[in-house]
């Protein structure tokens, strides 16, 4: 079945008591079109989740002070579209926009909420990046020393040698296939030692971890020097939190909470996906609503700060926007020439500080302090990766800096 559109006829997808067979998620896919277009606003009722819990004080945002749907604007191939229009065509659930103090945009769409959580993926390396941020800033982490000395165990890994700011930036030696679409690639078994994904029909699994720390073990080849080249592998930030866990004898969810989720005045638990271990999964489990993935985005716009509180260390957002030792592949290079991959964020120019968390199927949050925009989009686009939906919204938001300049 292909995907739909919001403004299509929405299939029975999970409806009826109980939904027909047809429509009921199958769980090796669960995560992938059309079916993520109802899965990732209910990840809690597929897999194993923890709660990320909220605070008693809620920090006050904003109502929309408009909407944007009629804003026009030149696309990546040079037409003429609206702002609507790039919501529509990228599979939008959730869309918000800060300018300069105001929410010019807050829309919900394919049956979301305020109240709704929403898959991260990838967004939620960056919600763990931050979190580190508190620990380094409280001297429990020291992104120079080496991994081992927070994970002796690893020394029998291809990590051994690598420092912590190799993880961060992904530039470790480790080999680990990013290869969505190949069910036994590295990522593969990460679906399967996580909880996401029941072992592929016709696979071999009696070698697989079954939990993210036995398949960190396992991995014990280098295919590059450590520092040398930087290269996306999702299990360097699974590296990342089993030492944040290791320092302070908490669980990741209980570390997002204390230091993000609670001091950000967030309005909803989030929830993130756990393993057979117990064990968060800080690549891309973290599920969250919309004002609150937009109260982390202006947190990070403002240095660090929301309202009187410094929540994430300055001098973290600053090595974020500008750290000198960031890499990036050739691709990555050719279309942000002065770019990096920092701390698990993805710069877009370490000049100027604009910065974007990503996750693939369209989640995105873009920090731009140089314009004072902030804006969170949650999506569940047909494909893994999309880079004409991803240049469409990046497009759009660049044409309301424009249009909201000074």
């Amino acid at each position: 079945m292909p995907s739909y559109k919001n403004s299509d006829p929405i299939p029975p997808i999970m409806r009826g008591s109980p939904p027909q067979p047809d429509m009921r998620i199958p769980l090796i896919d669960w995560d992938r079109a059309p079916w993520n277009r109802w899965s990732f606003q209910h990840v809690r009722e597929l897999v194993p989740t923890a709660c990320i819990r909220r605070g008693d004080i809620v920090t006050p945002l904003p109502a929309a002070s408009g909407s944007l749907d009629a804003l026009n604007f030149r696309g990546p191939e040079g037409e003429i579209t609206t702002f609507g229009q790039m919501l529509e065509d990228t599979y939008t659930d959730a869309m918000l926009v800060w300018k300069d103090g105001k929410v010019l945009h807050e829309s919900y769409h394919n049956g979301m909420t305020p109240q709704s959580v929403h898959l991260l993926q990838s967004v939620s390396k960056s919600v763990t990046s931050a979190t580190a941020g508190c620990l380094i800033g409280q001297g429990l982490l020291d992104p120079s020393a080496p991994v081992t000395h927070y994970l002796p165990e690893l020394a029998g890994t291809a990590w051994n040698g690598a420092s912590l700011q190799h993880v961060l930036d992904m530039t470790s030696g480790t080999r680990y296939s990013e290869d969505y679409d190949i069910r036994d690639s590295d990522v593969g078994k990460t679906d399967y030692a996580s909880g996401w994904k029941p072992a592929p029909e016709g696979v071999d699994i009696s070698n697989w971890p079954s939990c993210m720390w036995e398949q960190m073990l396992g991995l014990k080849t280098a295919d590059a020097e450590h520092g040398q080249r930087f290269h996306y592998r999702s299990i360097e930030t699974d590296v990342l939190a089993h030492a944040m866990e290791r320092v302070t004898g908490k669980r990741l969810p209980q570390l997002i909470s204390q230091h993000l989720w609670q001091p950000m005045g967030c309005e909803e638990d989030a929830t993130i996906t756990v393993d057979r271990a117990g064990y968060g999964l800080a690549c891309g489990g973290i599920s969250a609503s919309l004002r609150d993935m937009a109260r982390f985005g202006l947190m990070l716009l403002q240095n660090g700060k929301l309202g009187d509180r410094q929540i994430v260390p300055e001098f973290w957002c600053q090595d974020i926007r500008h750290g000198k030792h960031g890499l990036y592949d050739a691709e990555s290079y050719r279309d942000w020439p002065n770019g990096a991959y920092r701390n698990q964020f993805w710069v877009e120019d370490s000049r100027l500080g604009r910065h974007f968390c990503f996750g693939i199927f369209g989640q995105m949050v873009m920090i731009a302090p140089g314009s004072g925009l902030m804006a969170v989009k949650f999506s569940t686009w047909p494909d893994f990766l999309s880079p004409a939906m991803s240049s469409a919204a990046i497009s759009a938001l660049d044409a309301v800096a424009t249009e909201f300049a000074g």
